[in-house]
């Protein structure tokens, strides 16, 4: 069964006095590319964190963050009050130069507050008890986002075994047209020695005629492409982290496809031919998201 990239996992873990909440998204990419959002309490946990992530999510574009809301009157944080009145003094003396009114209401206030250093935060070391809630909530956040690709994974499945067969479909609609544009090639080309009224040799012309028509023959073609429409399906049933292989397979079915329209020399078997790109195409574009 194979898996998509994209997925989505969140989890938020209640500690004594905050909040802790996992978050993790996954979108499609050729490697792994992993991005990571830590507060500075957990940064020494950060290459234990990176490594978990790594060995589970094999390939995407990730996006993990922690995030801390502090509950109760524990909370960490404190307000700078020199950095707060450096900075008022410096606002005082810039609204004085610029003859503008020095800042003196709560808006003001809320402004400086925004500044960098104004509040601060001590230094707390994070226990065992607190870094196990911790990691089971990373843990579970991960898991969530495996699921979500296996939920994804299975609907990508349905949606390629679908295509296969519709292109299977068309490769046999193919078969009644090959019959029939040989005798109206060759028909053609009779019909064309007839006008230009001019002795040839019937053998020698029969010979080039069964070479020509051997330079048309698609039956290589559609056997290749039918064992490609196989073993695509095959390797969907392997296991995941087949995107890479399933989107090398889907480029070989594109040359089949594409010399089947070159040797066509049929308007109909065109037509068709039109209608598997179409359904190969879409095939192209969701193996992307394959893990």
């Amino acid at each position: 069964m194979i898996q998509s990239m994209t997925g989505f996992g969140k989890v938020t873990a209640e500690l004594p006095t905050k909040k802790v909440t996992v978050e993790i998204k996954a979108l499609n990419s050729k490697q792994l590319d992993l991005s990571t959002r830590i507060p500075s309490i957990y940064k020494e946990k950060e290459m234990q964190i990176r490594s978990r992530l790594l060995q589970t999510l094999e390939r995407g574009k990730v996006d993990f963050a922690i995030y801390i809301e502090y509950i109760g009157k524990e909370a960490s944080s404190q307000i700078n009050q020199e950095a707060v009145m450096s900075y008022f003094a410096q606002l005082k003396e810039l609204s004085d130069k610029l003859g503008i009114s020095a800042p003196s209401s709560w808006d003001e206030l809320q402004l400086v507050l925004r500044m960098p250093d104004v509040i601060k935060t001590d230094p707390v070391e994070v226990d065992e008890d607190e870094w196990n809630v911790v990691k089971q909530a990373i843990d579970e956040a991960i898991q969530h986002l495996c699921d979500f690709r296996i939920q994804e994974g299975a609907m990508l499945q349905k949606l390629f075994t679908q295509k296969v067969s519709n292109i299977a479909a068309l490769l046999n609609d193919v078969e009644p047209y090959e019959k029939e544009r040989i005798e109206k090639i060759k028909g053609r080309i009779l019909d064309n020695l007839e006008k230009l009224a001019v002795d040839y040799d019937k053998n020698r012309f029969e010979q080039e005629m069964i070479y020509y028509i051997e330079k048309l023959d698609v039956n290589e073609e559609k056997n290749r492409l039918d064992n490609h429409l196989k073993y695509f399906l095959e390797t969907m049933e392997t296991g995941h982290g087949q995107g890479k292989k399933l989107g090398f397979i889907a480029q070989e079915m594109g040359r089949e496809i594409n010399t089947l329209g070159s040797k066509s020399n049929h308007a109909d078997m065109q037509k068709i031919v039109v209608r598997m790109k179409d359904e190969l195409e879409q095939i192209k574009e969701q193996v992307l998201n394959v893990l």
